[in-house]
């Protein structure tokens, strides 16, 4: 069976990001944190990982496109899931008796409009969504909520205080799917009718650096979806840029990259792949 590295538990959205991408007939390899994810693929523990790299209102997880560059492994796939959050506790209690609501520190950044409704309700973060729902219905902990999905209030016998509690009903988050070359063979590819590529590279300090790469790209007729940056570790004011790309042929994508080799002194293809979209 295919092992598959999530960050979060059993109900957590990343389990359901899973499910959505490879069916349910899977093994979790669950892990509590981003660096944790990557040392189940080095270990060999999971064949394959899934990851959270964007939100549509929280933004990106820079720090997993530093993790990804460093790792070495490849983005094989991608897909998006529709975030609802909701509010849960035990059965039998109000908002008004909630004093504490702990969950990942990218579903409270989610739902800050709510909760600026009730201050007195202190936010704290944790390692998981689904993770704290069953903290609370395990250790039966009133005036507690967890911010999860409606199907941990299933799993978990709590109750939903409020539904659809995120500051936008327009809320995906997408998440890739990693592999190592060394496992490729064992992940079910689809990597027919390719149209995606996701890459990290590194200037020089000269002026019209970066304008060369993006004139590459527009030369060969590929489309820049995102571009974001993060520091160069070691290097003071030096950054590593990472962009998403679609393109129609592959054949274009790959003159591309023969180009940027020419104008970036450090350039590494995190993953070609069919969009999630």
């Amino acid at each position: 069976m295919l092992k598959v590295a999530i960050q979060g538990f059993t109900g957590s959205y990343h389990a359901i990001a899973t499910e959505k991408y490879f069916g349910n007939e899977v093994s979790l390899v669950m892990c509590d944190s981003f660096v944790n994810l990557f040392k189940a693929l080095d270990t060999e523990e999971a064949h394959c990982a899934v990851m959270a790299i964007e939100n549509t209102i929280a933004g990106t997880i820079l720090f997993n496109y530093s993790l990804l560059r460093k790792s070495g492994y490849k983005i094989m796939g991608e897909t998006f899931l529709k975030i609802e959050h909701c509010l849960l506790a035990l059965p039998g209690q109000s908002i008004n008796d909630i004093k504490e609501v702990r969950s990942h520190p990218m579903a409270l950044m989610q739902c800050h409009g709510f909760f600026a409704k009730y201050p007195h309700i202190k936010l704290v973060e944790d390692i998981d969504t689904a993770y704290v729902g069953e903290m609370i219905s395990k250790n039966q902990t009133k005036g507690v909520a967890a911010i999860a999905g409606e199907g941990a209030a299933k799993k978990f016998g709590l109750e939903i205080l409020n539904k659809n509690i995120e500051d936008s009903e327009r809320n995906f988050t997408r998440f890739l799917v990693i592999v190592s070359d060394k496992n490729k063979h064992l992940v079910p590819s689809k990597a027919e009718n390719v149209n995606k590529a996701t890459l990290s590279f590194s200037l020089s300090h000269e002026i019209g650096g970066l304008k060369k790469v993006l004139d590459i790209f527009v030369e060969n007729q590929i489309n820049i979806m995102k571009i974001q940056s993060t520091p160069n570790v070691g290097n003071e004011w030096e950054y590593f840029f990472h962009v998403d790309l679609t393109f129609t042929k592959l054949a274009d994508f790959e003159k591309a990259i023969a180009q940027l080799k020419y104008v970036t002194t450090e350039l590494i293809l995190l993953g070609t792949y069919k969009s999630g979209l």
